[in-house]
């Protein structure tokens, strides 16, 4: 746990995994009321969550998903009501415990975030860090480059906080490892028949004006909101890239006036043997920690061996104890105050931590230096272009938006001055959406749907939706909101009726064959035995696994039902059961990894619902069904 709080890069493959810490096990929590603006979406404490960084954190989680998925990324996976309140956990957990940190008074230096970021392969370029490529990213997430560092701060405190809340190591006894794994590896036998919907469609008689009735008892679910079909101009600083040049006096001049930023602080490699306190108790962690010192002392060259043997840190004893380079101020103070009073290839006496007592031997030392300005030419290069395109951006800035206004009929003519494409949309409704780009903003899309839009179809004012970016729109074609006539949903209505009726009438046969199973009568057909268990569930519907490994063993067969929504309704016979094997000691570590990780999501799930309780959480449910409007 020692090693794994400290070595972020290695559990970081890219920067999108840092800016939200997805608390995947912290379910949704109960909402309450906020009466104030609808602007605001949650207030944590006296921190206030509005529509802008809510919109922010929606287009964050959308580039991590679109950088995982690549191609199968679809931009409607966050499109739901379930999402958005899964990223607003994220953002109030988030701000929680930023309050924690900041009374804590939990500090990451820029040396540390700096050393981090040039770390992270997804800014680099053959080995090396990338001023255009850590832009980039920045872009993408509407961010400024100074933005984006202050989001790595923020993170890394984070998770310091969240590793000093994680200090115990969760030890399972081998019977009830062994119990648990026998219950996973347990097989059952069962036969199914099927109660299928598609067969009782043919029962169904809908009763006159059936479909009529529920469209009238349902209007809202048909009706369809306005939408509005737009094209649009962008003009950005990026577009002015490709007509500037950045001269090698400007290169140098640069270098020579930002020597800090290419500071490189002094690293160190250490190796250390943990004698975890949690295990022995204080008093006993000493001894045992002064006992393997005096065998270090005798044998230094066999460190490593002894850290196999011996230390209580996983993610580091395997590897002898090396915990690679590491900055000052990334490890816990004793640690880190030991550890850089050591000269290379000296070993420490013993050092309390939190975490127990530590045995440390430097192995390296990375000197403080400067970057040489061959190592970081193409960076500056870039930083040079990218400051010369935002100043002709400043200049056409102005142009571009005299000239939508003045010339407000058509984007024609500010699109031929600064040789733009006009884009045009497909239908958007009035709530801002990530998915849509430039047009999910929601200053601009609140221009576009103002009534003088609507009526005269001007263009919009120029709006910046990001840093250096400016959009002008104008409407082409208008929807106003209204409700779908019953003659173009009647058919699939009296579709939706007819299976809900089916659905009944399967359930109700179904019901009605257990019953008579229950009373030894069994005139059913069925199917060959299907061999499941907990972990390979085959064919076996979801609904249906718990429902078939909560059947009584004692007196088999026995028998169950479950209706399967959409479906129709399942019988299971259990024939037969066969115990689970006994676990070889690679299942049981394994187990024992798992549910380690299991108690540490509950330490953290725990420690988040106690925050909600020290600082008053609001959520305003009106802003946040606002900000899921779907287009």
């Amino acid at each position: 746990m020692f090693d794994a709080i400290r070595n972020n890069r290695k559990i970081t493959q890219a920067i999108l995994g840092l800016i939200a810490i997805t608390f995947a096990f912290f379910g949704i929590e109960s909402y309450l009321h906020n009466s104030g603006s609808t602007n605001v979406v949650a207030k944590v404490g006296d921190l206030k969550i509005d529509q802008q960084q809510f919109q922010q954190a929606l287009r964050e989680q959308q580039e991590k998903l679109r950088a995982q998925l690549g191609e199968q990324f679809d931009a409607r996976l966050l499109d739901t009501p379930e999402a958005h309140k899964a990223v607003l956990d994220d953002l109030i957990n988030q701000r929680l415990l930023m309050l924690e940190a900041n009374k804590r008074r939990l500090v990451i230096s820029d040396d540390v975030v700096r050393s981090f970021v040039w770390g992270i392969e997804a800014f680099q370029v053959d080995g090396k860090f990338s001023n255009e490529r850590y832009e980039m990213a920045a872009s993408r997430l509407g961010l400024t480059p100074n933005g984006l560092f202050e989001q790595i701060r923020q993170d890394l405190t984070l998770q310091q906080l969240v590793g000093s809340i994680i200090t115990r190591s969760s030890i399972t006894a081998n019977t009830v490892l062994d119990r648990l794994l026998a219950l996973q590896t347990e097989k059952r036998d069962v036969s199914e028949v099927r109660f299928a919907l598609e067969d009782y469609l043919g029962k169904v008689k809908l009763a006159d004006g059936a479909a009529q009735k529920y469209y009238d008892e349902n209007n809202e679910r048909f009706r369809l909101p306005e939408q509005a079909m737009v094209e649009y101009v962008v003009l950005s600083a990026e577009a002015f890239k490709s007509q500037v040049t950045a001269s090698e006096d400007e290169i140098r001049a640069w270098y020579d006036s930002h020597q800090a930023q290419f500071g490189l602080p002094e690293e160190r490699r250490a190796s250390h043997i943990l004698i975890a306190s949690e295990k022995l108790g204080i008093d006993k962690a000493r001894a045992k920690a002064e006992e393997v010192l005096a065998e270090v002392r005798k044998n230094p060259g066999n460190f490593a061996e002894l850290a196999r043997k011996h230390s209580d840190d996983p993610g580091s004893a395997s590897k002898g104890g090396d915990l690679d380079f590491f900055a000052r101020g990334a490890m816990v103070k004793p640690f880190d105050d030991a550890a850089f009073a050591l000269k290379e290839g000296e070993i420490s006496g013993v050092v309390q931590s939190d975490f127990g007592f530590h045995i440390i031997k430097l192995t390296g030392i990375h000197p403080a230096r400067v970057r040489p300005l061959a190592e970081v030419h193409r960076q500056i290069e870039a930083e040079v272009k990218k400051a010369a395109a935002a100043r002709k951006f400043a200049e056409a800035a102005e142009t571009f938006t005299d000239t939508v206004y003045n010339q407000a009929d058509s984007l024609a003519p500010v699109a031929e001055m600064f040789k733009l494409k006009i884009e045009r949309s497909g239908w958007l409704g009035r709530q801002a959406n990530p998915a849509n780009g430039p047009l999910g903003n929601e200053k601009l899309l609140a221009a576009l749907f103002s009534e003088d839009s609507i009526k005269n179809r001007r263009n919009t004012e120029a709006i910046e939706i990001a840093p250096n970016t400016l959009v002008a729109a104008r409407l082409v074609d208008y929807k106003p909101a209204a409700l779908q006539p019953f003659e173009d949903l009647q058919a699939s209505i009296e579709t939706l009726l007819r299976r809900q009726e089916a659905q009944a009438l399967a359930v109700k046969d179904g019901e009605a064959h257990l019953a008579a199973l229950k009373q030894g009568e069994d005139k059913l057909s069925w199917s060959a035995g299907k061999v499941v268990s907990r972990i390979n569930t085959g064919q076996i519907p979801p609904l249906a696994v718990p429902v078939i490994f909560r059947m009584n063993t004692e007196n088999l067969p026995t028998h169950a039902g479950v209706e399967l929504p959409g479906v129709g309704y399942a019988l299971y016979r259990l024939n037969r059961v066969e115990a689970g094997a006994t676990p070889d000691a690679a299942s049981r570590n394994a187990a024992q990894g798992q549910l380690a990780n299991l108690a540490a999501q509950e330490e953290i799930r725990q420690y988040l619902a106690a925050l909600r309780e020290r600082y008053k959480v609001q959520i305003n449910p009106g802003a946040l069904e606002n900000s899921a409007g779907r287009e």
